[in-house]
């Protein structure tokens, strides 16, 4: 059970940060956008780290409240539950 654990975690923080990257370089190009719900739904699911970490690296979100505050309290979910589930 561990190692599908953390086979998730690896995998939805990765989709995270993808996900996040390329709904910047969409931004950047005038193109249709990921829905803001879609990375909240990402970051609930467990990818919070990589969410949090593509936000800051390609400074995407950063000024929006909802995601400065939410992504981090989400991670702070993420790493209760995760170290639940580890036990």
């Amino acid at each position: 059970m561990v190692k599908v654990i953390m086979l998730w975690f690896v995998v939805i923080n990765i989709i995270g940060y993808v996900v996040m990257s390329e709904d910047k370089n969409k931004a950047r190009k005038r193109r249709e956008r990921v829905p803001e719900k879609t990375l909240f739904l990402l970051a609930a699911m467990g990818g919070a780290l990589g969410v949090l970490i593509a936000m800051y690296r390609k400074r995407h979100k950063t000024r929006h409240t909802s995601f400065r505050i939410g992504i981090p309290l989400l991670l702070l979910l993420n790493i209760f539950l995760y170290s639940y589930f580890l036990r």
